[in-house]
Protein backbone atom coordinates (compact mmCIF):
# COMPACT_ATOMS: atom_id res chain seq x y z
CA UNK A 1 0.00 0.00 0.00
CA UNK A 2 2.84 2.39 0.84
CA UNK A 3 4.52 1.62 -2.49
CA UNK A 4 1.31 2.30 -4.37
CA UNK A 5 0.83 5.57 -2.53
CA UNK A 6 4.36 6.69 -3.34
CA UNK A 7 3.88 5.76 -7.00
CA UNK A 8 0.61 7.68 -7.17
CA UNK A 9 2.25 10.72 -5.56
CA UNK A 10 5.13 10.55 -8.05
CA UNK A 11 2.77 10.38 -11.04
CA UNK A 12 0.72 13.28 -9.64
CA UNK A 13 3.87 15.35 -9.19
CA UNK A 14 4.83 14.73 -12.82
CA UNK A 15 1.39 15.76 -14.01
CA UNK A 16 1.42 18.98 -11.99
CA UNK A 17 5.06 19.87 -12.62
CA UNK A 18 5.84 22.75 -15.01
CA UNK A 19 7.98 20.47 -17.17
CA UNK A 20 4.95 18.38 -18.02
CA UNK A 21 2.77 21.33 -18.96
CA UNK A 22 1.68 21.18 -22.58
CA UNK A 23 3.43 23.62 -24.83
CA UNK A 24 1.47 26.40 -26.48
CA UNK A 25 2.70 25.32 -29.93
CA UNK A 26 4.07 22.17 -31.45
CA UNK A 27 5.58 21.37 -34.82
CA UNK A 28 4.21 18.76 -37.21
CA UNK A 29 6.81 17.98 -39.90
CA UNK A 30 7.57 15.41 -42.57
CA UNK A 31 10.10 14.82 -45.35
CA UNK A 32 9.14 13.99 -48.93
CA UNK A 33 11.42 10.94 -48.95
CA UNK A 34 12.79 9.19 -45.87
CA UNK A 35 15.03 6.84 -47.88
CA UNK A 36 17.22 8.14 -50.71
CA UNK A 37 18.83 5.45 -52.86
CA UNK A 38 22.19 6.02 -54.55
CA UNK A 39 22.62 4.27 -57.90
CA UNK A 40 25.55 4.40 -60.36
CA UNK A 41 23.94 7.33 -62.22
CA UNK A 42 23.04 9.30 -59.07
CA UNK A 43 23.87 12.98 -59.53
CA UNK A 44 22.03 14.57 -56.62
CA UNK A 45 18.51 15.15 -55.38
CA UNK A 46 16.44 17.65 -53.47
CA UNK A 47 14.11 16.61 -50.68
CA UNK A 48 11.25 18.75 -49.45
CA UNK A 49 10.56 19.27 -45.77
CA UNK A 50 7.11 20.58 -45.00
CA UNK A 51 5.09 21.07 -41.85
CA UNK A 52 2.87 23.28 -39.77
CA UNK A 53 2.73 25.06 -36.44
CA UNK A 54 -0.08 23.64 -34.35
CA UNK A 55 -1.50 25.98 -31.72
CA UNK A 56 -3.68 25.28 -28.72
CA UNK A 57 -5.78 27.29 -26.29
CA UNK A 58 -2.71 28.37 -24.29
CA UNK A 59 -1.04 30.05 -27.27
CA UNK A 60 -0.79 33.81 -26.65
CA UNK A 61 -3.16 35.67 -28.92
CA UNK A 62 -0.50 38.26 -29.73
CA UNK A 63 1.89 35.61 -31.05
CA UNK A 64 1.39 35.59 -34.80
CA UNK A 65 4.85 35.97 -36.38
CA UNK A 66 7.19 33.00 -36.37
CA UNK A 67 10.72 32.26 -37.51
CA UNK A 68 11.97 28.81 -38.40
CA UNK A 69 15.48 27.35 -38.52
CA UNK A 70 16.09 23.90 -40.05
CA UNK A 71 19.42 22.15 -39.38
CA UNK A 72 20.33 19.05 -41.39
CA UNK A 73 23.41 17.12 -40.28
CA UNK A 74 24.84 14.02 -41.93
CA UNK A 75 26.92 11.16 -40.51
CA UNK A 76 29.76 12.32 -38.26
CA UNK A 77 33.41 11.55 -38.91
CA UNK A 78 36.92 12.74 -38.07
CA UNK A 79 38.39 15.01 -40.75
CA UNK A 80 41.70 16.80 -41.28
CA UNK A 81 42.42 20.21 -42.82
CA UNK A 82 46.01 20.78 -43.99
CA UNK A 83 47.87 23.97 -44.72
CA UNK A 84 50.16 23.98 -47.74
CA UNK A 85 53.06 26.34 -48.26
CA UNK A 86 55.58 26.78 -51.03
CA UNK A 87 59.03 25.72 -49.86
CA UNK A 88 61.93 25.90 -52.34
CA UNK A 89 59.44 25.94 -55.20
CA UNK A 90 57.53 22.88 -53.97
CA UNK A 91 54.09 22.90 -52.31
CA UNK A 92 54.17 20.81 -49.12
CA UNK A 93 51.94 20.31 -46.08
CA UNK A 94 53.33 22.43 -43.25
CA UNK A 95 50.55 22.19 -40.64
CA UNK A 96 47.23 20.44 -40.07
CA UNK A 97 44.22 20.47 -37.77
CA UNK A 98 41.99 17.51 -36.96
CA UNK A 99 38.23 18.01 -36.63
CA UNK A 100 36.62 15.44 -34.38
CA UNK A 101 33.24 13.83 -35.13
CA UNK A 102 31.96 16.73 -37.21
CA UNK A 103 29.01 16.39 -39.62
CA UNK A 104 29.99 15.19 -43.09
CA UNK A 105 27.01 17.18 -44.38
CA UNK A 106 25.67 20.29 -42.68
CA UNK A 107 22.95 22.63 -43.91
CA UNK A 108 21.09 25.41 -42.11
CA UNK A 109 17.97 26.97 -43.59
CA UNK A 110 15.80 29.78 -42.26
CA UNK A 111 13.17 32.25 -43.37
CA UNK A 112 15.20 35.31 -42.30
CA UNK A 113 18.83 36.15 -41.53
CA UNK A 114 19.92 34.52 -38.29
CA UNK A 115 20.83 37.83 -36.65
CA UNK A 116 17.27 39.04 -37.30
CA UNK A 117 15.76 35.91 -35.72
CA UNK A 118 17.55 35.99 -32.37
CA UNK A 119 20.12 37.93 -30.36
CA UNK A 120 23.79 36.92 -30.71
CA UNK A 121 23.88 35.04 -27.39
CA UNK A 122 20.74 33.08 -28.33
CA UNK A 123 22.17 32.34 -31.79
CA UNK A 124 25.37 30.99 -30.22
CA UNK A 125 23.48 28.87 -27.71
CA UNK A 126 21.11 27.46 -30.35
CA UNK A 127 23.90 27.15 -32.97
CA UNK A 128 22.17 29.27 -35.60
CA UNK A 129 24.41 29.66 -38.65
CA UNK A 130 27.66 28.02 -39.68
CA UNK A 131 29.67 30.45 -37.56
CA UNK A 132 27.86 29.27 -34.43
CA UNK A 133 27.89 25.52 -35.08
CA UNK A 134 30.30 23.66 -32.80
CA UNK A 135 33.14 22.04 -34.76
CA UNK A 136 35.38 20.40 -32.20
CA UNK A 137 39.09 20.37 -33.04
CA UNK A 138 42.16 18.79 -31.60
CA UNK A 139 44.44 21.70 -30.69
CA UNK A 140 47.59 20.14 -29.30
CA UNK A 141 46.56 18.13 -26.24
CA UNK A 142 43.22 19.95 -25.93
CA UNK A 143 39.81 19.61 -27.58
CA UNK A 144 37.84 22.76 -28.30
CA UNK A 145 35.98 24.81 -30.84
CA UNK A 146 37.64 28.06 -31.85
CA UNK A 147 36.55 31.45 -33.12
CA UNK A 148 34.85 31.49 -36.55
CA UNK A 149 37.74 33.38 -38.19
CA UNK A 150 40.29 30.73 -37.22
CA UNK A 151 42.14 29.97 -40.51
CA UNK A 152 41.77 26.19 -40.21
CA UNK A 153 38.08 26.41 -39.35
CA UNK A 154 37.45 28.91 -42.16
CA UNK A 155 39.30 26.71 -44.65
CA UNK A 156 37.42 23.61 -43.51
CA UNK A 157 34.00 25.27 -43.91
CA UNK A 158 35.03 26.82 -47.24
CA UNK A 159 36.22 23.51 -48.72
CA UNK A 160 33.09 21.67 -47.60
CA UNK A 161 30.93 24.50 -48.98
CA UNK A 162 32.63 24.32 -52.37
CA UNK A 163 31.43 20.71 -52.68
CA UNK A 164 27.90 21.61 -51.56
CA UNK A 165 28.31 19.66 -48.31
CA UNK A 166 28.15 22.70 -45.99
CA UNK A 167 25.67 25.47 -46.66
CA UNK A 168 23.42 28.06 -45.09
CA UNK A 169 20.52 29.83 -46.75
CA UNK A 170 18.58 32.49 -44.89
CA UNK A 171 15.64 32.65 -47.30
CA UNK A 172 15.12 28.95 -47.95
CA UNK A 173 12.19 28.45 -45.57
CA UNK A 174 8.89 29.68 -46.95
CA UNK A 175 5.78 30.24 -44.85
CA UNK A 176 2.91 29.41 -47.21
CA UNK A 177 0.48 30.56 -44.52
CA UNK A 178 1.16 31.99 -41.06
CA UNK A 179 1.50 28.40 -39.78
CA UNK A 180 2.30 26.26 -42.85
CA UNK A 181 5.91 26.11 -44.09
CA UNK A 182 8.21 24.28 -46.49
CA UNK A 183 11.88 24.18 -47.48
CA UNK A 184 14.09 22.22 -49.85
CA UNK A 185 17.06 20.09 -48.78
CA UNK A 186 19.56 19.86 -51.66
CA UNK A 187 21.75 16.74 -51.70
CA UNK A 188 24.82 16.88 -53.99
CA UNK A 189 26.07 13.96 -56.03
CA UNK A 190 28.90 13.17 -53.59
CA UNK A 191 26.65 13.16 -50.55
CA UNK A 192 27.86 10.71 -47.85
CA UNK A 193 25.95 7.52 -47.09
CA UNK A 194 24.19 7.21 -43.75
CA UNK A 195 21.49 8.66 -41.51
CA UNK A 196 20.71 12.39 -41.63
CA UNK A 197 19.21 14.14 -38.61
CA UNK A 198 16.88 17.09 -39.19
CA UNK A 199 16.21 19.51 -36.32
CA UNK A 200 13.50 22.15 -36.69
CA UNK A 201 13.40 25.09 -34.27
CA UNK A 202 10.56 27.57 -33.99
CA UNK A 203 11.26 31.10 -32.75
CA UNK A 204 9.04 34.03 -31.89
CA UNK A 205 10.22 37.48 -30.83
CA UNK A 206 13.80 36.23 -30.57
CA UNK A 207 13.02 33.34 -28.22
CA UNK A 208 12.89 29.61 -28.87
CA UNK A 209 9.26 28.45 -28.67
CA UNK A 210 9.55 24.75 -29.47
CA UNK A 211 11.53 22.29 -31.58
CA UNK A 212 11.18 18.85 -33.09
CA UNK A 213 13.28 16.33 -35.00
CA UNK A 214 12.97 13.95 -37.90
CA UNK A 215 15.45 11.99 -40.04
CA UNK A 216 16.08 10.35 -43.38
CA UNK A 217 18.73 7.98 -44.67
CA UNK A 218 20.84 7.70 -47.81
CA UNK A 219 21.73 4.17 -48.91
CA UNK A 220 23.53 2.55 -51.83
CA UNK A 221 21.75 -0.05 -53.93
CA UNK A 222 22.71 -2.43 -56.71
CA UNK A 223 26.32 -3.11 -57.65
CA UNK A 224 27.65 -0.16 -55.63
CA UNK A 225 26.05 -1.57 -52.48
CA UNK A 226 27.58 -4.98 -53.23
CA UNK A 227 31.04 -3.44 -53.60
CA UNK A 228 30.64 -1.35 -50.45
CA UNK A 229 29.51 -4.37 -48.40
CA UNK A 230 32.35 -6.49 -49.78
CA UNK A 231 34.94 -3.84 -48.92
CA UNK A 232 33.52 -3.40 -45.42
CA UNK A 233 32.75 -7.00 -44.46
CA UNK A 234 35.31 -8.98 -46.47
CA UNK A 235 38.31 -6.70 -46.72
CA UNK A 236 40.90 -9.42 -47.46
CA UNK A 237 38.96 -11.03 -50.30
CA UNK A 238 37.96 -7.63 -51.67
CA UNK A 239 41.61 -6.54 -51.77
CA UNK A 240 42.64 -9.84 -53.36
CA UNK A 241 39.96 -9.56 -56.04
CA UNK A 242 40.93 -5.95 -56.74
CA UNK A 243 44.60 -6.90 -57.14
CA UNK A 244 43.69 -9.78 -59.49
CA UNK A 245 41.52 -7.48 -61.60
CA UNK A 246 44.37 -4.98 -61.85
CA UNK A 247 46.78 -7.73 -62.96
CA UNK A 248 44.32 -9.05 -65.53
CA UNK A 249 43.68 -5.55 -66.89
CA UNK A 250 47.40 -4.90 -67.23
CA UNK A 251 47.95 -8.26 -68.93
CA UNK A 252 45.12 -7.69 -71.39
CA UNK A 253 46.36 -4.17 -72.15
CA UNK A 254 49.83 -5.52 -72.87
CA UNK A 255 48.39 -7.97 -75.38
CA UNK A 256 46.13 -5.45 -77.10
CA UNK A 257 48.81 -2.79 -77.47
CA UNK A 258 51.76 -5.13 -78.04
CA UNK A 259 53.91 -4.14 -80.97
CA UNK A 260 55.16 -7.03 -83.11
Amino acid sequence: MIARALLAAFVLALVLSPASTARAERLIVSVSNHRVTVTPNYSGEELVLFGSVEKDASTPAARTNYDLVVTVSGPRADMVTRRKERVFGIWINTDSRQFLQVPSYLALFSNRPFDAIAAPEVARRQQLGLNNVLLTQRVGPDYADVVPNDPFRSAFVRLRSQHGLYREETSAVTFLTPTLFRTGIPLPGEVPIGTYDVEIKLFSDGALVTKTETAFEIVKVGFEQFVANAARNHGFYYGLATAMMALMTGWMASIVFRKD
